[in-house]
């Protein structure tokens, strides 16, 4: 008999065992090749159940690329999406800039403790004050320099400065505008929502800490007073810091010394000594990215301090200098009434005799 794995009546001639397999082993096909056959056999039970084909079209596989396309673009459009909605609600955003606050001001009149010293000569009035090196005009209003802050570029800390520098300019400078001409050139650096505060203290000044045209500039009533030279002589300084993310601020302190005289209402009249006028202005302004962008301030306080001036006088429409030879009345500031509202308790203070000309010494 032949051994287990024989046919029973032996080999065949030739054979070798495992009958003639070998001369196929290289064609038999694994199963991936099987389950990627564009063809597939019907089981027997399909078979049974009327197919008249032995063998079904599998489905393609563009079908299945087809799918995975769209799962594709789908994806994309959720991504793309997402992106946009981010972006719109993104945290890191500049938040819608707070409104500008009304200008916070104070005027403090200052009164000379005697007469006020005069002269014919504007150059020794000058020389002989603490003025005498000050600088002439917008020279004497220095930029600093500057450098980028955490969220703003040194460029825009500059726009910054040279807009507090523009206002100062125009508001304490222009001969225009100090002798009671139009503040138009003040007006257009103010940020447009304090416009209205503006125009009310030019159209009604009052002495409310809001309403005061001296708190904007500085004014002098041409009835009263002229200039005896257009150049004023100025010294201060300038600083600018970032407030937030998104505002940056200057302050500033600057010595204004203005040459005056009485006005001279006819061609005849023979004009009075010159005598000096000084104020010292204490500034404070604010700056969003669109206000650096158009050139524009939002001014917070002003404080004014002036002489000599006597404490009575009245300072929200104009300032009202004493000039050469005058001197301040006995008493104190212009009473204020605590039950008045309205209006701001009444400041004063004294002008120090080393504010004034030495004249005697010359």
């Amino acid at each position: 008999m032949g051994g287990p794995g024989e046919p029973p009546t032996g080999m065949p001639e030739g054979g070798a065992p495992g009958g003639g397999e070998d001369e196929y082993r290289s064609v038999v096909f694994d199963e991936s090749f099987v389950q990627a056959a564009r063809l597939q056999e019907f089981s027997a039970q399909e078979r049974l159940d009327d197919h008249t084909r032995a063998v079904r079209r599998r489905p393609g596989l563009h079908k299945a690329l087809s799918r995975q396309l769209v799962i594709l673009v789908v994806l994309i459009a959720v991504a793309f999406g997402t992106a946009i909605y981010m972006g719109v609600r993104h945290p890191y955003q500049s938040p819608v800039s707070k409104p500008p606050e009304p200008l916070r001001m104070t005027v403090i009149p200052l009164a000379p403790t005697g007469r006020v010293p005069g002269s014919g000569s504007i150059g020794e009035l000058y020389a002989h004050s603490p003025a005498a090196e000050f600088r002439v005009g917008a020279a004497g209003i220095n930029l600093p320099a500057v450098r980028r802050t955490s969220h703003f570029s040194d460029g825009q800390a500059m726009a910054a400065l040279i807009t507090a520098k523009d206002y100062l300019v125009e508001s304490a400078l222009d001969p225009d505008v100090l002798t009671g001409g139009s503040p138009r050139s003040v007006r257009i650096l103010i940020d447009p929502e304090q416009f209205s505060q503006f125009d009310r203290s030019f159209a009604r000044p009052v002495a409310d800490g809001r309403h005061a045209a001296t708190g904007w500039a500085v004014r002098f009533d041409p009835a009263r007073t002229a200039l005896a030279d257009k150049r004023v002589r100025a010294e201060g300084t300038l600083r600018v810091f970032e407030a937030d993310k998104n505002t940056l601020e200057v302050t500033s302190e600057h010595t204004f010394v203005y040459a005056l005289r009485p006005a001279v209402h006819d061609a005849g009249e023979k004009r009075g000594a010159a005598s000096l006028f000084t104020v010292r202005r204490e500034m404070h302004f604010r700056f969003d990215r669109d206000d650096l962008r158009m050139h524009r301030a939002e001014v917070l306080t002003s404080a004014t301090q002036a002489g000599p001036l006597a404490c009575a006088a009245g300072t929200a429409e104009h300032l009202l200098p004493l000039l050469a030879g005058q001197k301040a009345e006995a008493g104190g500031p212009a009473g204020t009434d605590p039950y008045g509202t309205g209006n701001a308790t009444a400041l004063c203070g004294s002008l120090a005799t080393t504010a004034q000309p030495s004249l005697s010494a010359s």
